[in-house]
């Protein structure tokens, strides 16, 4: 076979199809700043969705606590404890803890798939406006502190009062993820799928995360002004 055979051939080769995303239920996902709004529920939302989830703090007593409040099976650990036990560890510290908290959990979240959902946002009499790290973006960051770890960045755009609404059955909402490797950024998807809802849609590598994470300002305006718990939806896709 001649390399222009080869290459006719892959012409032919059935493309994969987006959609198509891997079975996620069985892996156990860990929430660091699982204690606070949106780490809280995150938790909450994966776990009634059936999926395994253990709250991580600096305080394993803390998160224990926020744990038995939530119920629906969920652990509480110290967030090393918790990073240790996790297949998936979604990061949802405030930005003024993120490089101290990884850099702290770089040994046991490295071979971890980590979703950083962390906005660097400051606030001022004019309201919310976006940070940008030297590394770039949030996601950024954690990529270049976690060498040896498989770093995204998803859940970026969620209402924290949505998501511990128990009187919500469905959160209404499109979920950006972003990241370097399709295997990767699939399961993340997968992940945003299994709660009702929601879909994970990929949105690029992580050099894109800035703008994703700093689209949470005008999220944060729209919100203000609307009173409202504003989302995302991508148009034909």
């Amino acid at each position: 076979m001649t390399t222009s055979d080869v290459a006719q051939d892959a012409k032919k080769a059935p493309l994969k199809d987006p959609w198509e995303l891997p079975d996620v239920s069985g892996l156990v996902v860990g929430v660091l700043g699982g204690t606070g709004d949106q780490g809280r529920g995150l938790a909450y939302r994966l776990a009634k969705a059936g999926q395994q989830v253990i709250i991580g703090s600096r305080a394993a007593e803390r998160a224990q606590a926020a744990a038995g409040e939530l119920g629906l099976g969920i652990e509480g650990a110290d967030n090393a404890e918790c990073a240790r036990r996790s297949d998936i560890v979604i990061v949802a510290v405030p930005w003024d803890g993120h490089a101290k908290t990884l850099e702290a959990l770089r040994e046991e979240l490295a071979g971890k798939l980590v979703v950083d959902c962390v906005n660097p946002l400051g606030f001022d009499k004019q309201g919310a406006y976006a940070l940008k790290p030297e590394e770039g973006s949030a996601a950024e960051q954690a990529a270049a502190l976690l060498p040896d770890s498989r770093v995204t960045a998803a859940f970026h755009h969620l209402s924290a009062v949505l998501l511990q609404d128990p009187e919500i059955e469905a959160i209404d909402t499109d979920v950006m993820v972003l990241g370097e490797k399709r295997a990767d950024t699939d399961v993340v998807q997968a992940l945003a799928g299994r709660i009702p809802g929601m879909r994970g849609v990929f949105a690029g590598r992580l050099r894109n995360a800035h703008q994703v994470e700093s689209l949470v300002a005008n999220l944060i305006s729209v919100n203000r002004r609307y009173k409202a718990h504003a989302g995302l939806r991508v148009t034909d896709v």
